[in-house]
């Protein structure tokens, strides 16, 4: 998609200081965010400037300085050069996305994962969105299936306040239904039983939500997209170990499924593996 920042900066640093740099980085609206190893930060400068020379969208450049964790999943940035903010417009699949990257969980590297999930709605389907921070997925959902309904569920405030912004930004007001709590909260207490679908796009949750995420789903039966890290050796698939533990936890609820597809979403690290199950549950026996 983009040429490798160390290709990009074999002109500029050492070799020795070229082995320090990530050779990755996002891009979101037009603000440019790279990983920052401690031996780096002196070069964070020549980084971002070639960063900017290349992408001349870009006005922004910020440090990631710690990984994403807790509740909210927020990271630390720290401003390295162009206009020291945190807000931008991100454009993807006819939709835009007001996000604060500092406050609320954005990956571009997912775009891909939410335009399949819209491809496979089906119309009139109800959606829960279970972790939907500033709401891609729900409207990327809404913009491409116009007759779905999609119950849009995040824990952190500030998302569900940008949330607001982009229903408003991508005109679907009566279709994306914004909700600020736990989504295991808010699904027994007022969405049991509501959806043709549920989206879990929150690895760190899964196994822990699973149960919710079951009594979601209509009597009719429907589809629940977990997704998982995973960590696999050279000589491991990471798809089939996620597929034996997606298959452990629904077997000790007692409940019929299938798993007809499980793919690699995304690399996060060296041997780990951001991997989505597609979970087919049937219509409940009387």
């Amino acid at each position: 998609m983009r040429k490798r920042l160390r290709t990009t900066l074999s002109s500029a640093l050492s070799s020795e200081d070229l082995t320090n740099v990530y050779n990755s980085y996002d891009i979101i609206g037009n603000i440019a965010i790279i990983k920052q190893r401690r031996a780096s930060a002196r070069n964070a400068q020549t980084i971002a400037k070639a960063i900017m020379s290349v992408h001349k969208n870009v006005k922004t450049v910020a440090a990631q300085t710690s990984p994403v964790a807790g509740d909210y999943r927020l990271r630390n940035l720290t401003h390295v050069a162009g206009e020291n903010r945190t807000t931008t417009i991100h454009k993807e699949h006819g939709c835009l996305f007001h996000v604060d990257v500092e406050k609320c969980y954005f990956s571009p590297r997912l775009c891909h994962e939410r335009m399949r999930i819209a491809k496979l709605i089906k119309p009139n389907e109800t959606v829960v969105n279970m972790f939907a921070g500033v709401g891609c997925y729900s409207i990327v959902i809404a913009k491409h299936a116009p007759t779905a309904k999609v119950f849009s569920i995040d824990v952190n405030p500030a998302a569900i306040q940008f949330m607001h912004e982009n229903i408003r930004l991508n005109r679907v007001y009566t279709k994306v239904v914004p909700l600020l709590g736990d989504s295991k909260t808010i699904i027994e207490r007022q969405l049991q039983h509501a959806a043709n679908r549920v989206l879990m796009p929150l690895p760190e949750k899964a196994f822990e939500y699973l149960p919710a995420a079951v009594s979601a789903l209509k009597p009719s039966g429907g589809w629940i997209h977990v997704h998982v890290f995973e960590h696999a050796a050279k000589t491991e698939s990471p798809a089939e170990k996620v597929k034996l533990k997606v298959t452990e936890a629904l077997a000790s609820l007692s409940m019929d499924f299938e798993v007809p597809l499980i793919r690699v979403v995304r690399s996060t690290g060296p041997n780990w593996f951001q991997i989505v199950a597609d979970v087919h549950l049937p219509p409940l026996t009387q």
